[in-house]
């Protein structure tokens, strides 16, 4: 059965941006009240520029948040070529959204650019958020980290399907001894929304353990995200080893 977002738009709209009250149209908006003032079909007609002949910016911005559940994480998990299946979005608008959206999960907190300390789960939740969120697929990172638990640099190790990736435990240990580290976090997503560990998490994060003894690496924490929050095997008591502080309660 075919999604409302793969519909196109056929609704015929007569009266044009231009005659609205200069209160109501977006731009115009922005500039006197502040971007504050202006609503989320706003602020993504704004992106989008221009409707079609038969129907307004403004429309087919609510249009397309309708069919996206009135959901800008929704809308973030658009592609390109889906965001064209919508009438009046080519190409060059699409590339526009989904830059916009991506943009959005890159604004993470910074301390001007200071090196990141990750001591405790929330941090590292923080620090991989704008990676893990969104995504349709399971993917899996790392957080090398030295012995002060200062960040030496992030990066992804696999990408698979909707529910599971495979995790090479030798080519985890090969990038720790590249980038000298004393420690590391695994992280990976469920896309599904479900923040629990299945078996193989389990599995592999004892596997780790076992590794990480005899090359004296710590592993500090598997962190499996969602969307809307993250469950840490450290927090809950299920490592060896608990170097990170406890994290503060999350809302």
């Amino acid at each position: 059965m075919e999604t409302a977002w793969h519909m196109n738009i056929s609704t015929t709209v007569s009266l044009r941006v231009q005659d609205w009250a200069m209160a109501d149209r977006p731009r115009e908006k922005l500039l006197q009240k502040g971007i504050a003032s202006l609503t989320d079909a706003e602020l993504l007609a704004v992106l989008i520029g221009s409707g079609t002949r038969h129907m307004n910016v403004i429309l087919l911005a609510q249009h397309i948040l309708k069919a996206n559940g009135n959901s800008l994480h929704e809308l973030a998990k658009r592609s390109v070529q889906e965001l064209q299946r919508f009438k009046g979005i080519g190409e060059a608008k699409a590339i526009t959204i989904v830059c916009a959206m991506e943009l959005t999960r890159r604004r993470i907190p910074t301390t001007n650019h200071k090196k990141s300390i990750v001591s405790n789960s929330l941090q590292a939740y923080t620090l991989l958020q704008p990676d893990l969120t969104d995504k349709l697929a399971e993917e899996c990172w790392i957080l090398l980290l030295n012995r002060a638990n200062y960040l030496i640099k992030k990066i992804k190790i696999s990408s698979g399907g909707m529910n599971a990736t495979i995790v090479d435990p030798k080519l985890i240990f090969k990038l720790v001894l590249e980038h000298q580290a004393a420690s590391l976090i695994l992280a990976h997503n469920h896309p599904s929304g479900n923040p629990m560990p299945s078996i193989t998490d389990i599995q592999l994060t004892q596997r780790l353990l076992e590794a990480g003894k005899l090359l004296d690496v710590d592993i500090i924490d598997h962190i499996i995200f969602t969307d809307n929050t993250y469950f840490s095997l450290a927090d809950q008591g299920m490592l060896k080893k608990f170097p990170l502080e406890k994290s503060p309660k999350r809302k």
